[in-house]
């Protein structure tokens, strides 16, 4: 068996950079350089004067101290580098946004922007004073150690349910739209009991009674296959006298946007790939070059970046040989 170069592919209309690395290096952080740009912005707005931003974690050897997060090029909000999300407030009903954050490391060092999120505010409702009603009990389970996963009865509007927002010990960590009625909160810790409530918020920023608290404790330590891609299978192709290995997947259970993968051949961790624009959306696909001998026989798996900055686990291994 031999290890072969990964090159720059196409896959499902997103650009893939990819990253040569030694074995373990896809999980090590780098204290010589800047924040990267924060993947998976999102945008979804909370009333007629509010946005709700989010990002996944930006890993960093020197750590993140804080994001920054703008509307066009002005400065709209900071917040410290253990959040990934904040309310962008004080904004114009029925009016379209686009958000970029950027990260700054403990050195001060401020890294790029991340790709636009855009959202509309809705319109502003004159004289509503009414506030949606309790959102339906909520129900849980852990997804893995570090990850939840709630859902919970809709609230009623007479103008409409604009989004849930789930708190954990009082304080808010997460922020769905009206329309969702489940969520997956990460970034928690193994072995800790958690009590989340729910609270549904109109477009004129009335927000209802919290709901009854579901109660839920994170597994000690876990195998990881909670966090792990599902669904995956590889198998080979020849093209132009030369074999490819592809690659297909189910992204893991999680709110945030996934946008990097470390993929393991042959024991050794032989790339991380990360989508430069939007991910597919559903199951994944990814083909790389393998060499042009027939017979050679070669065994991968890959894991995923979460979206609170850690690894989740490994999948399956799959086994494949060449010009079979």
């Amino acid at each position: 068996m031999r290890r072969v170069p990964l090159p720059l592919v196409l896959v499902a209309g997103a650009l893939l950079l990819l990253t040569s690395c030694g074995l373990g290096r896809a999980d090590d952080g780098d204290e010589g350089r800047m924040p990267g740009a924060p993947t998976g912005v999102t945008a979804q707005a909370g009333s007629a004067t509010t946005v709700h931003v989010m990002w996944n974690a930006v890993p960093s050897g020197s750590g993140i101290h804080a994001y920054e997060v703008y509307r066009g090029g002005r400065k709209a909000a900071e917040v410290p580098g253990t959040e990934r999300m904040v309310d962008v407030v004080g904004l114009e009903p029925s009016t379209a946004y686009a958000f970029t954050v950027r990260a700054r490391d403990t050195s001060g060092r401020l890294g790029p922007p991340s790709r636009a999120a855009r959202a509309r505010t809705p319109a502003r409702v004159a004289a509503d004073r009414s506030a949606p009603t309790r959102p339906g009990a909520p129900t849980g389970r852990p997804v893995g150690s570090r990850a939840v996963r709630l859902t919970w009865g809709a609230s009623r509007d007479d103008r409409g349910v604009v989004s849930y927002d789930i708190s954990q010990g009082g304080v808010r960590v997460h922020s769905v739209g009206g329309d969702r009625t489940a969520a997956v909160v990460s970034g928690l810790r193994p072995g800790i009991r958690y009590v989340f409530t729910v609270r549904a918020r109109d477009a004129a920023d009335n927000l209802s009674p919290a709901s009854a608290p579901v109660r839920l404790t994170t597994p000690g330590g876990d195998d990881g296959r909670a966090t792990a891609p599902t669904g995956f299978t590889a198998a080979t192709h020849r093209a132009d006298g030369a074999y490819y290995l592809d690659l297909a997947w189910d992204p893991p259970d999680t709110d945030g946007v996934i946008t990097e993968y470390a993929i393991r051949l042959d024991g050794t961790t032989a790339t991380s790939l990360e989508w430069g624009g939007t991910p597919p959306r559903g199951r994944a696909r990814y083909s790389f070059y393998l060499g042009r001998a027939a017979g050679e026989e070669h065994r991968v798996r890959l894991r995923a970046r979460l979206p609170d900055g850690t690894w989740g686990g490994w999948s399956a291994e799959r086994a494949v040989t060449t010009g079979r």
